[in-house]
C-alpha cells in the first residue's frame, strides 16, 4: 500500500449516517418563528387557500420554503433540504405540493400577498415588542425616528420571464422596488415592502415609490395614520427627488432625506454662498472630514412649486483621485444635494443621516444571497409571491439576530457569515425517555453562540 501525500487525513466514507441533522442551526430560525408568532400568523391568514382533507398547512409550506432560503436556498427544490430531517423541521411537503401551493396563491396574488403581508405585520409587532429597548421602535421621535430606507436594484432574467424587460444597464429581467427598517449602527435591518416591477420601470417613478411608502407604513407595528407626526424618517436617493413623492411624504406629515438632482442655475447659486457658510462635513464616524463641506441653499432658490418647509442641502468634496466630474461639478469639487423637511439640526448631522442610506445597499446584498439573486419562477404573480418569500427569509433572519444576539457581534453578521459559523452547525438527534434532544456539535467554533442565542429565544414568553 502506497503512502499518501496529502496533507489531510484519509477517510472511508458511507451513507450509513442516521439521525444526523447537517442545519442543527437552523433549530434558532424555528425558535424566532414560534416567539414572533409567524407560524400560528401564516396558519390563519392563508387558512382560505386550503383544501378540504389536505394532509399539509399553506402556512407551514410557505414557512418551510422561507427557511430554505435563510439557509441559502435559491429555489423551490431547495425545500428538500429540510425534508431529510422531519425530527427537526416535521413534515415537510413534497416538490408537486409546494409547486401547486405557488401556483394556487399566485391564481389570486393581490389576495395572498395581503394575507401574508398581514401575517408578517402580525409577527413583527410581536418581535419588536419581545426586543423591548432594542427594537427599531424604542422612544422613537422627530429627532430619533424611525428610519425606512427606498431602493432600487437589478435582478438578472436568464431565461424569458413574464414580463422580464430589458434595464437601462443593457441587462434583462426585473427592477425591484425594495424598502427596509434600518437597524441603526448596531444592528442590520428587516425588508418591510418589495415591488416587483420589469426591468424597463423607471427608476424615479413616483407611483411605485408612493406604493412602496405605503406597503412599508402597513407594515409598522403601530398605526402610522396621518398624525404620525415625523416619527417616521423615509431615506430615498436621487430617484425619489420628485414632487409627487414629496408632495406625498408631505402630505403624510413624514419626515423625509431624498437625494435631489442640481441644476445649472442651483449650482450657480452656489457662488452667493461666502466661504465661511461652508461646515466641515463628517465622515461615517462621525469626526470632521477633510476636503468636504456641507451648506444649505434653500434662501437662495425659488422653491415655490415644491412643498413648504422643503430645505435643500449641498454638499461639495474633492473628488477621489481618478474620479470623473459631472457638468454639474464646479471648481474641481463634486456636488451632491438632498433635500429634508427635518427642522432641526446641525447640516453636518443631517448629511451623514442621508449618506447612511447607503445601508440599504447592504440589505439588498443580503436579500440578494437569501433568494433576491434570481427570480426561479415563469409567471409574474409567481415571482411576486417568491418575493415575499424572500421578504420572510430576511424578517425570520434580522429577528433572530434582534432577538438571540443582542449583545454580541452576531448581531450584525450578514448571511453567508450566519450560515457558515451557526447555521451550518451539525448536531444528532437522541431519543430518551420519551424525549428528542438536539445534541450539537461541541466542537464547532460558534456553538457557545448558537446555545447562548437559543436559550435567549426560549426564555422568551410565548405570543399572546
Amino acid at each position: 500500500m502506497s503512502k499518501s501525500t496529502s496533507p489531510y487525513p484519509h477517510v472511508s466514507a458511507s451513507a450509513t449516517g442516521t439521525s444526523l441533522v447537517s442545519h442543527a442551526g437552523a433549530i434558532l430560525l424555528l425558535r424566532t418563528a414560534e416567539k414572533t408568532g409567524l407560524i400560528t400568523a401564516l396558519t390563519t391568514e392563508l387558512g382560505p387557500f386550503r383544501k378540504p382533507l389536505a394532509r399539509h398547512d399553506p402556512g407551514k409550506i410557505l414557512l418551510d420554503l422561507a427557511v430554505s432560503l435563510a439557509l441559502g436556498g435559491d429555489c423551490l427544490a431547495d425545500i428538500a433540504q429540510l425534508r431529510a430531517h422531519p425530527e427537526l423541521f416535521g413534515t415537510v411537503a413534497s416538490d408537486p405540493t409546494v409547486s401547486r401551493l405557488i401556483s394556487v396563491l399566485a391564481a389570486d396574488a393581490d389576495t395572498a400577498l395581503a394575507a401574508i403581508g398581514r401575517a408578517r405585520a402580525t409577527a413583527r409587532s410581536h418581535a419588536w415588542t419581545a426586543a423591548g429597548s432594542t427594537a427599531p421602535d424604542h422612544t422613537i421621535d422627530e429627532q430619533k425616528p424611525l428610519v425606512i430606507d427606498i431602493d432600487a436594484t437589478l435582478v438578472t432574467a436568464h431565461s424569458d420571464k413574464e414580463h422580464a424587460a430589458p434595464n437601462f444597464k443593457r441587462g434583462y429581467g426585473f427592477h425591484p422596488l425594495c424598502a427596509f427598517v434600518d437597524h441603526g449602527e448596531y444592528g442590520t435591518g428587516e425588508p418591510v415592502a418589495m415591488l416587483l416591477r420589469p426591468g424597463n420601470a423607471g427608476s424615479n417613478t413616483a407611483a411605485d415609490h408612493i406604493t412602496v411608502v405605503q406597503d412599508a407604513l402597513a407594515q409598522l407595528p403601530f398605526d402610522p395614520g396621518y398624525r404620525v407626526g415625523k416619527k417616521v424618517l423615509v431615506r430615498i436617493d436621487g430617484a425619489g427627488g420628485t414632487h409627487s413623492l414629496i408632495e406625498y411624504l408631505t402630505k403624510r406629515r413624514l419626515s423625509y432625506s431624498v437625494g435631489f438632482g442640481l441644476t445649472d442655475t442651483m449650482t450657480a447659486a452656489l457662488d452667493l454662498v461666502p466661504e465661511q457658510a461652508w461646515t466641515p462635513a463628517y465622515d461615517s464616524d462621525g469626526q470632521v472630514r477633510d476636503g468636504a463641506w456641507v451648506t444649505e441653499i434653500t434662501g437662495l432658490l425659488d422653491l415655490s412649486t415644491w412643498p413648504t418647509g422643503m430645505r435643500v442641502i449641498v454638499r461639495k468634496e474633492r473628488p477621489h483621485p481618478g474620479a470623473q466630474l459631472r457638468f454639474t461639478d464646479r471648481d474641481g469639487l463634486r456636488l451632491t444635494a438632498f433635500v429634508t423637511n427635518t427642522r432641526r439640526g446641525q447640516l453636518p448631522d443631517l448629511e451623514l443621516r442621508h449618506r447612511r442610506r447607503a445601508r440599504c445597499e447592504d440589505r439588498i446584498r443580503s436579500a440578494k444571497v437569501t433568494g433576491l439573486q434570481n427570480l426561479p419562477l415563469h409567471g409574474f404573480d409567481q415571482n411576486r409571491i417568491w418575493l415575499a418569500l424572500v421578504q420572510l427569509a430576511c424578517e425570520l433572519t434580522a429577528w433572530m439576530q434582534m432577538l438571540a444576539f443582542t449583545e454580541v457581534p452576531a448581531r450584525r453578521w450578514e448571511p453567508k457569515r450566519l450560515r457558515l459559523r451557526l447555521l451550518s452547525i451539525a448536531g444528532k438527534i437522541a431519543r430518551h425517555a420519551r424525549r428528542v434532544r438536539l445534541r450539537l456539535a461541541a466542537t464547532a467554533p460558534g456553538v457557545d453562540v448558537l446555545v447562548a442565542g437559543l436559550n435567549r429565544l426560549t426564555a422568551l414568553p410565548a405570543p399572546a
